[in-house]
């Protein structure tokens, strides 16, 4: 852990400075209005790799339309992927997931949401992160929380060594016993609004300038954290419109799906049937098409 963390006498203060400043103004999100341990699952599988500003409307649209995890449950899967690829949330993997974690929901917790971390990681793509963020902001029973946005803050601020255990370690030493729900909002504001890649220190009202090696020194170096790759084009975009295809045509052949995935699609081209057919088979290997013979021809259509 750094040696630069705050000691007992400085701890308490930072603590505080961070939560009356969360407090006192942040970032309105719908998800931050509830503590439904549900609706905080949706957002935060939704949230992950995601913009932010794509992820509003479309946790807004899928509370709507399921509203509650036993609604979820009892709806077809491919109800749910056809929605995750409709609001271009990428990896439909992650809408399977979320639809069977509801399943469970349902069938081994008599529709309560477990509100311990480690029980949390039992349900279907919740790991570590995700189960922490369900537990403190729906039950405030987490452990810290530590994103992108939080080790950018942790090492500008204290020093903390780009390493995943220290970082984690540091997270939970700052965050106070038993405010998990508001704490880990608030870190995770702050790395959100004044501790991005380019700084907004003063602007944002940073209230750990006092103690941010960054601010005293001018060096704002952070973890060297991969960017998103575009999602315009991308291999993830082409995998939701064959989903998505799928869903409004039923089956089709590779040749008929090829066209309605890619305007240049050409069977024997660079975007033709062996890419095509890798796309499938990526999505099959994730449970959510199937690709079979019939008369010779490759059909592919979604699982059931």
């Amino acid at each position: 852990m750094s040696k630069h963390l705050p000691d007992d006498d400085q701890v308490a203060t930072v603590r505080e400075s961070l939560v009356k400043w969360y407090e006192t103004d942040h970032r309105a999100f719908p998800w931050r209005e509830t503590t439904d341990p549900y609706r905080v699952l949706v957002s935060e599988v939704m949230s992950q790799q995601t913009q932010l500003s794509r992820v509003v409307d479309a946790y807004e649209a899928f509370v709507d339309r399921w509203p509650t995890v036993e609604a979820l449950a009892a709806d077809d899967r491919a109800a749910v992927v056809a929605f995750w690829s409709d609001h271009s949330l990428g990896y439909n993997n992650r809408a399977k997931y979320l639809h069977e974690a509801a399943g469970q929901v349902i069938d081994d917790y008599d529709g309560a949401f477990p509100d311990d971390p480690d029980e949390l990681q039992e349900l279907m793509g919740v790991g570590p992160y995700t189960a922490d963020a369900v537990a403190s902001f729906a039950f405030d029973n987490g452990g810290a929380v530590v994103d992108t946005n939080v080790k950018r803050v942790l090492h500008r601020a204290f020093d903390v060594p780009d390493d995943d255990e220290a970082f984690e370690r540091a997270a939970e030493a700052l965050m106070p016993a038993g405010e998990s729900r508001v704490w880990n909002n608030a870190i995770m504001e702050l790395g959100g609004v004044a501790c991005e890649s380019t700084p907004s220190c003063d602007t944002a009202g940073c209230p750990w300038r006092g103690a941010c090696g960054a601010y005293q020194t001018g060096d704002f170096t952070a973890p060297d954290v991969p960017e998103q790759p575009d999602f315009e084009g991308s291999r993830r975009q082409m995998r939701g419109r064959v989903v998505r295809v799928l869903g409004e045509h039923g089956p089709l052949a590779l040749d008929s799906l090829g066209p309605r995935v890619r305007v240049d699609y050409a069977p024997e081209g660079e975007y033709g049937r062996e890419w095509l057919r890798g796309l499938v088979a990526d999505l099959a290997d994730d449970g959510l098409v199937d690709l079979e013979q019939r008369d010779g021809e490759a059909i592919a259509r979604l699982r059931q």
